[in-house]
C-alpha cells in the first residue's frame, strides 16, 4: 500500500447522533451533538516515542515484511490487512496452522487515540503490542533473539534503524517504537459523515440523520461509542460472552463489573469490517442493532446502558444508514504526514 509523506494535516472528525423520527423532525438536542464530536487536528505521540519520518517508514517496512514471522509466511499484514478496514474479515483470526484463535483481529484504526489496547485491555499502549503475535507459536512463531538477528543481519534494514534512532543497534524497544509510530499514523479517510458535520447538509440523507439522532438518543449507542472515533476507549459487558470467554475479568477476578466486559471498538468503517463482535458471532450490522435491541444476557455485570430499546423496523435500518455513513470513500486515506505531537498520554496509559 503506498503512503504518501506530506505537510502538516488536519484530521477528519466524527460525531454522531440523536433520537427523533421523520414525524417529530429532527432531534432539538442535534447542533449540541455535532458539535460535541468535531475532529482532532493532530496525532498524538507519547513524549518517550515521538513522531519521526524516518521512524514511521522503518515502521511501515516491519509492517509488511514477513522476515518477522519464523517461516517468512506471515506479517503484521496478514491480519490488519488495509482493504478490509485493517482487520481481516474473519470470525476469528486465523493461526499459523490453519486452526483459529479465541478473538476477532480488532482494527487498526485510529489506535493513536487509545490507552489501552486488545479485547481485553492486555497492551497498555501500541509499543507494547508487536512482540506478542511475533513470538507466539501460534502466529508469526520467531523468538525475539532470532528477530534481532535478522534485522541485524539485513544491511538495509541496518540502515533504517540507525537514519531513525541515530545509530544501528536494532532492539526489541526500537522495533517496537518504529511499528507503533507506524499505526498511530493509521487514520480513518474523511467519510460523508465528515462532510455533514462540517455543515454540508446534502451528505447525509434523511434516513441517516434520523439514524444519527436515534443513535445518541432513543438507543443509547452514543453511551458506549461516544468521540470522534466513535469508542469510549472502556470495557463492557454487553450480554454477549458466557464461560469463560471472560474478558477484562480475566484480568480483575474480584470486579463483577469487568466480568465478560471487552473494549468498545470504533465505529469507522465499521460497514467494511463484518463480522462482529470480539469473537465475530455476529454477521451483520442488523444482527448486531437486533442484539442491542434484545439487550443481550441480563446478569449482575451487564452494562446498565445495556437493556431492551423496543426499537421499530423503521429505526433499525435508519440506525444502519447513518452507520454507513461512517465509511470513507475507496482510496480516500489521509496522508501520512508530519504531525506534531498533543498532549503526551497520561502515565496511567504507558
Amino acid at each position: 500500500m503506498a503512503w504518501k509523506v506530506g505537510g502538516a494535516m488536519a484530521l477528519l472528525l466524527v460525531v454522531f447522533g440523536m433520537t427523533g423520527t421523520a414525524a417529530l423532525g429532527p432531534d432539538p438536542d442535534r447542533p449540541t451533538w455535532r458539535r460535541a464530536y468535531r475532529a482532532p487536528v493532530e496525532i498524538p505521540f507519547p513524549d518517550d516515542n515521538p513522531y519521526t519520518q524516518a521512524k514511521a517508514e522503518l515502521g511501515r517496512k516491519l509492517f509488511f515484511d514477513p522476515i518477522l514471522s519464523g517461516d517468512y509466511s506471515r506479517a503484521c499484514v496478514s491480519c490488519h490487512v488495509p482493504d478490509l478496514g485493517w482487520s481481516d474479515g474473519r470470525s476469528r483470526a486465523l493461526s499459523r496452522h490453519d486452526g483459529v484463535m479465541d478473538l476477532r483481529t480488532p482494527t487498526l484504526l485510529n489506535l493513536a487515540w487509545q490507552e489501552r489496547l486488545g479485547w481485553d485491555g492486555k497492551f497498555r499502549d501500541l509499543e507494547t503490542v508487536a512482540f506478542l503475535p511475533i513470538t507466539a507459536t501460534g502466529n508469526m512463531n520467531l523468538s525475539t533473539a532470532e528477530a534481532l538477528r535478522r534485522l541485524s543481519a539485513d544491511a538495509t534494514y541496518a540502515e533504517a534503524f540507525a537514519k531513525a534512532f541515530a545509530d544501528p543497534e536494532i532492539t526489541q524497544d526500537r522495533v517496537e517504537d518504529a511499528l507503533a509510530t507506524f499505526e498511530r499514523l493509521i487514520v480513518s479517510g474523511p467519510a460523508p459523515f465528515d462532510r455533514w458535520i462540517a455543515g454540508d447538509e446534502s451528505a447525509l440523507d434523511a434516513a441517516a440523520q434520523r439514524g444519527f439522532d436515534l443513535f445518541n438518543g432513543k438507543a443509547r449507542c452514543a453511551s458506549c461509542h461516544s468521540g470522534w472515533s466513535f469508542t469510549d476507549g472502556s470495557f463492557h459487558d454487553i450480554g454477549t460472552a458466557t464461560g469463560t470467554d471472560i474478558g477484562r475479568g480475566r484480568f480483575f477476578p474480584k470486579s463483577p463489573a469487568l466480568r465478560y466486559a471487552f473494549k468498545t471498538p470504533g465505529l469507522r468503517s465499521v460497514a467494511e469490517r463484518a463480522p462482529y463482535m470480539h469473537d465475530g458471532s455476529l454477521p451483520t450490522l442488523e444482527a448486531v442493532i437486533d442484539l442491542y435491541d434484545r439487550g443481550g444476557i441480563e446478569r449482575p455485570s451487564r452494562s446498565p446502558d445495556i437493556r431492551p430499546l423496543g426499537l421499530t423496523g423503521s429505526e433499525k435500518a435508519d440506525l444502519i444508514a447513518f452507520l454507513r455513513t461512517l465509511s470513507a470513500a475507496p482510496g480516500a486515506v489521509p496522508a501520512m504526514a508530519d504531525f506534531s505531537p498533543v498532549a503526551p498520554l497520561p502515565p496511567s496509559a504507558r
